[in-house]
C-alpha cells in the first residue's frame, strides 16, 4: 500500500507517518511543496532509526502521482467526505491520499474524486484529527482488510 501526503507542513507528523510506513511496509509519497526540509532534525527524530526501512518517493505535484500510478485505486481522505473510511474496500496496492494539516486536500481535487473520498467520523464540533493519527487509523483499517498480510505475528495470536 501507499501513503500520499499532499504538501505536508509539520515535520513531526511526516516523521511519525514515515515510522508507520517503516513498520508496515507501506510506501510514502511526499508531494511538494513541503513545509519543511527533509533533513530537519524533527523529521528525523520522529522517524527515529527507521528511515532505512521506508521507501520514500518525492513528487512535484499530485497530478504527477496520479499519472505515474494510473490504474491504481486512490482513496482520498477529507473531513467533508460523504462516507466513512470503514465503508471503503482497500486493496494491497492502493493509495491513501491525505492533504496538508492546515487545509486538507484542495477543493478542486476533491470535486473530481468525490466518489472515492472518505472521512473519519468525529463529533460535529471537532474540526479534524492530527494528520499522523488520521493516517494511522485509515492505514490500519486497510491493513486489517488485507488480513495484515506481510506483517509479523499477523495470525490469530496477534498481540498488541
Amino acid at each position: 500500500m501507499h501513503i500520499v501526503l499532499v504538501e505536508p507542513e509539520i515535520p513531526g507528523n511526516t516523521g511519525n507517518i514515515a515510522r508507520l510506513c517503516a513498520a508496515t511496509g507501506m510506501e510514502l509519497h511526499l508531494v511538494r511543496p513541503l513545509g519543511f526540509s527533509t533533513d530537519e532534525k524533527h523529521l528525523r527524530h520522529a522517524g527515529l532509526d527507521y528511515w532505512h526501512l521506508v521507501r520514500v518517493h518525492y513528487h512535484n505535484c499530485f497530478a504527477e502521482v496520479a499519472a505515474m500510478y494510473h490504474g491504481h485505486a486512490f482513496h482520498y481522505l477529507s473531513t467533508k467526505a460523504p462516507r466513512a473510511y470503514t465503508e471503503a474496500a482497500y486493496g494491497a496496492d492502493d493509495f491513501l491520499v491525505f492533504g496538508k494539516e492546515s487545509k486538507g486536500l484542495p477543493e478542486d481535487l476533491l470535486q473530481m474524486v468525490w466518489d472515492r473520498a472518505v472521512r473519519i467520523p468525529m463529533i460535529a464540533e471537532a474540526r479534524s484529527l492530527n494528520l499522523s493519527n488520521s493516517v494511522a487509523i485509515v492505514a490500519y483499517e486497510a491493513l486489517r482488510q488485507q488480513q495484515f498480510a506481510g506483517l509479523a505475528d499477523a495470525g490469530p495470536g496477534l498481540h498488541i
